[in-house]
């Protein structure tokens, strides 16, 4: 305690100048090489999360479904609901009928009937805007139907 007393203010200055020179890059580079271990921590054979989901293309169709899958979850959940709706004192769904339907819209759920006339003049008159402007640029103008089609095959996905 005495030697510590004793020092000058050059000297406790140097020997902090000396521990930072030499002990703050060692401990830095220990550190550096301690990175590879935590980068796995938590991983390994017996992890949950190791296992990525394969990456999807933006613009690639899902999967398909199989059918029988999909008509047996439909039915669990309007079997729950219709329990659901029982124990609230209200009338039980016809879970067959209900199946029945849902799974008839899931089959054809967008295409030409699915387009109501609003739409598709609100895409039209946008086609026209765009041809318009097109006009005014010097540019060939786009056939109306022909884009007004594209588009709404486009917002729709059914063609």
């Amino acid at each position: 305690m005495d030697f510590v007393l004793a020092m000058t203010a050059t000297q406790k200055g140097a020997i902090l100048l000396a521990i930072s020179g030499i002990a703050a890059p060692i401990a830095g580079y220990l550190f550096h090489r301690s990175t590879a271990s935590w980068s796995s921590f938590g991983k390994g054979a017996l992890s949950i999360g190791d296992e990525a989901p394969p990456p999807s293309r933006p613009g690639t169709p899902p999967p398909p479904v199989d059918p029988a899958v999909q008509a047996a979850e439909v039915r669990q959940m309007l079997e729950a609901k219709s329990e659901r709706q029982r124990q609230r004192g209200e009338a039980p769904l016809d879970v067959e009928a209900e199946t029945e339907r849902l799974l008839a819209a899931a089959e054809n759920p967008r295409g030409a009937d699915a387009i109501d006339a609003e739409l598709r003049a609100e895409v039209r008159q946008l086609v026209v805007a765009r041809n318009e402007r097109r006009l005014r640029e010097g540019r060939e103008p786009l056939d109306v139907e022909a884009e007004t089609e594209r588009q709404l095959a486009d917002f729709v996905g059914s063609r």
